[in-house]
Parts: C-alpha cells; sequence; structure tokens
C-alpha cells in the first residue's frame, strides 16, 4: 500500500472512533480512541481463531506498513512536542528548573536501575532467560513519561498550575534524556559496544546539551523572521518549517531533536506570542497547533490500539506485564520521592501529595513502545516489546483515567514553588 492509502484510512478509522467515542463511550478523545480501537483488535484477533482470517491479515498488512517505530520518532514526535512546549509558560519553567532538571536526569536514571534490577528476577520468576543489558534497555525506554499521553490527560485532569508544569515539563524533557541513555545501553546490548563512561558522557552532551543550543539557534533565527512579516499564514508555514527541517537537521547532527523541537517550541510560543506576532496571528496559530496536536494524538493512539494485532502476547506475557506494570509505578515513586525529598529540604515548596500526583501522572505511552520496537528481531525484542505494551495500555487506560480523581481528591492550596 502506499503512504497515501495508508495515511487516509488511518484518518479515517481515528474520525470514525472519535465519532463513536463521543456518541457512546464519552471518554477523553485519545483514551476512547485508543479502547475501541483496542477492542477492534481483538475482535479481530479472535476471528481470526474462528477462522476468519481475512480481516486481521488485512489489517495487519497495514499495521506493519506503519513502521511505528519510525513513524513517531522520526516523524510525528516533533510536531507534538512542539505544539505541547507552545504553550508552557516559560517564566514559571524556570522558576521550577531545578525540580523539573532533578526528575528529567536523577529520577530517570533511579527508575531506569531500579526497573532492571525488578525485570532482570521478575523475567527469571516466569521462564524468561534474558540478559541483564536488555533489561537495562528496558529500563532506559519504560521509564521516562510519555510527553504526549501526559499532556493530553492534564488538559482535563484539573491540576494546579504549578504541579502542571512540574509533570508537563518534566515530560518534554525526560524523553530527550532518555533516548539518549537508551541510545547508549543499544549500542552495548546489540552493538556489542564496550562500557565506557567518557564515551556516553560526550554522547550526552553531545544529544543532549548540542540539541538545545541547536533548538535555540534554529528558534532565533526563526523570531528574527516572524518580526519581519504579519501574514499569519506565512508565520504558520515558518514554524511548521522549525519543527520538520529543524528536527530533521537535528538528527542528522547527531543531536537530540526532541530537545531542539521543544526549545524551539518554548521560545516561539513565549518570546514570539509575545515580541513577534500580532494578536490575529497568535489566534490563528494556537488554532493551528492545537488541531495538529488532536489530529496526531488520535492517529497516534489510534495504533497504539491496534498494535496488539501484531505483538503476541500470550497469557504468561499478560501476567508478566501486570507485574511489571506495578514494579514500574514503585520505581517511579521512589525516583520522584528522592528528588522532591531532598528538594523540600532546601526549602522548596511542594503540593502536600506531590509524590502521589507526580508518581500516577507519570503516564507510558507510544515513545515506550516505539523504543522498544526499535530493538532488532530477537526473543529478547520480542518478550521487551509485548511487556511495555501491556505496561502502555495499562498506563493510559487505568492512570489516565483516574489522574483526575486523584487531584480532585488530594485538592488543597499549594504555595509557589
Amino acid at each position: 500500500m502506499s503512504l497515501l492509502t495508508i495515511t487516509s484510512i488511518l484518518i479515517s478509522v481515528s474520525a470514525l472512533f472519535s465519532y463513536v467515542n463521543y456518541r457512546t463511550l464519552k471518554l477523553p478523545n485519545t483514551i476512547g480512541i485508543m479502547v475501541i480501537s483496542l477492542a477492534f483488535s481483538l475482535v479481530l484477533v479472535s476471528l481470526s481463531h474462528l477462522g476468519f482470517s481475512d480481516a486481521q491479515r488485512i489489517a495487519t498488512e497495514i499495521v506493519s506498513q506503519i513502521e511505528f517505530d519510525n513513524t513517531l520518532l522520526n516523524g510525528m514526535l516533533g510536531f507534538l512536542l512542539f505544539a505541547g512546549a507552545m504553550h508552557i509558560n516559560l517564566d514559571e519553567l524556570l522558576e521550577r528548573k531545578w525540580t523539573i532538571g532533578l526528575l528529567a536526569s536523577v529520577g530517570v536514571l533511579t527508575s531506569m536501575f531500579l526497573v532492571a534490577g525488578s525485570a532482570y528476577y521478575l523475567f527469571q520468576l516466569f521462564g524468561f532467560n534474558i540478559p541483564f543489558i536488555y533489561c537495562l534497555l528496558f529500563g532506559s525506554l519504560i521509564s521516562p513519561t510519555d510527553p504526549i499521553a501526559v499532556m493530553g490527560i492534564l488538559k482535563t485532569a484539573g491540576a494546579s498550575k504549578s504541579l502542571e508544569i512540574k509533570i508537563a515539563g518534566e515530560s518534554l524533557f525526560n524523553d530527550g534524556v532518555a533516548i539518549v541513555v537508551f541510545l547508549a545501553i543499544f549500542g552495548i546490548a546489540v552493538n556489542g559496544e564496550s562500557f565506557d563512561a567518557q564515551h556516553i558522557g560526550i554522547l550526552f552532551v553531545q544529544e543532549a546539551f548540542g540539541g538545545a543550543l541547536f533548538g535555540f539557534a534554529c528558534g532565533w533565527v526563526v523570531l528574527k523572521m516572524l518580526k519581519r512579516v504579519d501574514s499569519y499564514q506565512v508565520e504558520i508555514l515558518l514554524t511548521l518549517a522549525l519543527v520538520s527541517g529543524g528536527a530533521t537537521a537535528a538528527a542528522g547532527l547527531h543531536l537530540s531533536a526532541p530537545i531542539a523541537v521543544v526549545v524551539a517550541g518554548l521560545m516561539i510560543g513565549n518570546h514570539g506570542r509575545r515580541d513577534a506576532m500580532s494578536d490575529t496571528t497568535v489566534q490563528h496559530l494556537d488554532t493551528f497547533w492545537e488541531l495538529i496536536d488532536e489530529i496526531l494524538n488520535a492517529i497516534l493512539f489510534l495504533i497504539i490500539g491496534l498494535e496488539v494485532i501484531v505483538i503476541q502476547l500470550s497469557a504468561q506475557i499478560w501476567v508478566a506485564g501486570v507485574a511489571m506494570a506495578l514494579l514500574v509505578l514503585l520505581s517511579r515513586l521512589i525516583s520522584v520521592g528522592i528528588p522532591v525529598t531532598v528538594l523540600r529540604k532546601m526549602n522548596r515548596e511542594f503540593h502536600p501529595h506531590a509524590v502521589k500526583i507526580l508518581t500516577w501522572g507519570g503516564l507510558r505511552g507510544g515513545i515506550s513502545v516505539a523504543l522498544a520496537l526499535s530493538i532488532p528481531a530477537g526473543s529478547e525484542r520480542d518478550l521487551i516489546v509485548a511487556v511495555t505494551y501491556v505496561i502502555v495500555v495499562l498506563s493510559i487506560l487505568v492512570q489516565g483515567l483516574t489522574i483526575g480523581k486523584l487531584i480532585k481528591a488530594t485538592a488543597t492550596d499549594e504555595k509557589p514553588s
């Protein structure tokens, strides 16, 4: 099938499932689409077992051609991150830079090692023999919270502004950090590279800090251009070029494209909104990127639901996945609790239930699945992909549908932090 055909099918099915959700389930749109997509996939799998295999064969062919890892990481991710970053207040983000920085770095690394150790023994308990380095690889891809899932849910969760900035800010930056760590461990596990702390340090500086500087430079150039025009059509095109061209160039230079896009989005959403665009342009730009965000999120969550068609999920995998999901949550609790405790001792003010909300609000999403799918074929990949998928589905369904209730149940006045 051609790219146009696959895109047409995905958009059409997303629209149909969105309509069905609006009329029946009335869940948040992205979660509703994923639930219907997941149910649809399970029906196809069941029909296949009953002898009606044509429908599943066609669906499998479509899903296989999507190449989810490449589609998300090298395509959709930049646009979704930019759309999210544009609506983050930079001043409020900088006020909480230490909290966000610690959660996005120390928090991710702590969680990675805790998950890796837990996974190594849990997988052995279920009879899966997997090297510890692959458990580390699994820990690196499942530890970061997913900015797409998190920011989509936060829109309706009702969190206080301070908590929302912390959760959203962490999720925007920790995936960039995690991808760098994933690439370093990937080289050791898959390519047989030796562990070299200096090499990993250089890689981190190049990818993370280089990506941030590159994003700043691209954002600065586009800001200068925005100041010289007063046409919302041209200005929207410039932001599109910033995302697509900037992300592609960053990847080509071996810099972190996600971090570059986030930095550029923060610049356009704050300095551009204030200094370079008219009210008319701001209105049109916000509307345009909100639509991009909604459309791509709908397609992304549709694909997550459809992936069950091509992932081998036995009863044993489901049980292992549920057990691992609980251990991932426990690791998240510890990795969040340590930085928050340290910052509280430094007289930083936090919501009384900040650790609970940050833990439960740390959703896993499509980025984890995409990274898992990028691992070369093999028994380790099959296990990691399947368990990752179970964790992501449970995270979106259980945490995504209840985070709003948790926030309301723990509602209290929060001091600035």
